[in-house]
């Protein structure tokens, strides 16, 4: 087997499948990130979404017998819609992050792993590989940066010199001993401007992030919302892109290389209050092909009472008192109580008060009683 020609005929074959980046790097123990996932362990950092597995995530032998080389790989995605919805009075719209525009980037990412594994076996047919994206165990990051795709940002995200860091990237542990490529230098140098973004301070400083102060995290929670946070949330209702677009090799970048990453504007960015209404049927059919909508539709529809909270749209109030006296979840009780104390006004005090009366759930009891402080 010629390792050198296969490689160059990967790296061939990639780009004509759309893959923006390709690199490779040895199946050596990620050393230096298992001490920082330790480190992060320990002070209770950790989202609690990652593989709980330590060893799994940074020994590639665990999960492929006699691994020798990993590839990575990286697609980029818009930053920009090409059309516009507005956000206007009695209208308003919450908005996904980037990375949940257009079809779920897991099933893209997936497809052009499956591509490679296929034109793999096809020249060593005897060739043991192992994909993933995202939910492995691998840290997808720490695979690219050592592969040469990018260097791990002060936002911890892969920046690319290319693309910035608005790339999806995904690997494959293979038996085939790829030559590595090598990694790129750092260049954050010292700009700490997303550092300065982050909403609530969930990046403790550049490269180390508090998984349970980041609005990302956060909105893919399924509890209450600490009260900390909820105003800092704004509109957000799946993710948060602040740290990207504060970073300066992200300024100008918008690439549309893949039609299926494409965001419907009014699946992005939607209308807030019929959100509020949706079944689930409904919910999969307009959300279910987004990556946002993997935890389902409860926590969307909380998120958006706090985004209505935020405008103070008086407009949503009847349906969030529709939400605080029907709905049988008591988080999202509990959340429209708070959104409605926050907007304010006669109308939804009145409502609190009744719900005051009739509500058995303690926890929902705390955040009308918190509603109801907001009119004193």
């Amino acid at each position: 087997m010629d390792v050198i020609k296969l490689k160059k005929e990967l790296i061939a074959y990639s780009k004509e499948i759309g893959i923006q980046k390709i690199g490779f790097t040895t199946a050596d123990p990620f050393t230096e990130l298992k001490n920082r996932l330790i480190k992060q362990q320990e002070l209770g950092f950790q989202s609690g979404f990652e593989e709980p597995n330590i060893e799994k995530r940074v020994t590639p032998s665990l999960l492929l017998e006699e691994p020798r080389s990993i590839i990575s790989i990286a697609l980029a995605y818009p930053s920009k819609m090409k059309e516009r919805v507005e956000s206007r009075k009695g209208e308003r719209r919450g908005i996904f992050s980037r990375a949940s525009w257009g079809l779920d980037y897991h099933h893209i990412l997936r497809d052009k792993l499956k591509k490679l594994e296929g034109f793999i076996i096809a020249k060593v047919p005897d060739a043991m590989l192992k994909s993933m994206v995202d939910t492995g165990e691998l840290s997808d990051r720490a695979v690219a940066e050592r592969a040469g795709i990018g260097w791990s940002g002060k936002n911890c995200a892969i920046i690319t010199p290319e693309y910035g860091s608005y790339v999806y990237i995904g690997e494959m542990i293979t038996s085939i001993p790829f030559e590595p490529d090598t990694p790129i230098e750092d260049q954050c140098g010292s700009c700490t401007k997303c550092l300065e973004a982050c909403p609530t301070g969930a990046l403790v400083q550049g490269g180390q992030i508090n998984a349970q102060h980041c609005i990302s995290f956060l909105t893919q929670t399924k509890g209450l919302i600490p009260d900390e946070f909820r105003e800092k949330i704004g509109n957000r209702i799946y993710g948060c892109d602040s740290c990207q677009t504060a970073c300066p090799y992200n300024k100008g970048r918008n690439f549309h290389f893949h039609e299926e990453m494409e965001p419907d504007p009014n699946v992005a960015k939607p209308l807030l209050k019929p959100i509020l209404k949706l079944s689930n049927r409904e919910f999969k059919n307009k959300f279910g092909d987004a990556a946002g909508s993997w935890r389902g539709k409860k926590p969307i529809q909380r998120n958006a009472m706090i985004a209505l909270a935020h405008f103070k749209d008086d407009s949503a109030i009847i349906d969030l008192i529709d939400v605080l006296e029907n709905e049988a979840s008591p988080v999202l009780r509990g959340t429209a109580a708070w959104a409605l104390g926050k907007i304010g006004g006669n109308f939804a005090f009145s409502a609190l008060l009744k719900a005051k009366e009739d509500e058995t759930d303690s926890e929902v009891h705390k955040e009308i009683d918190k509603a109801l402080s907001f009119n004193k």
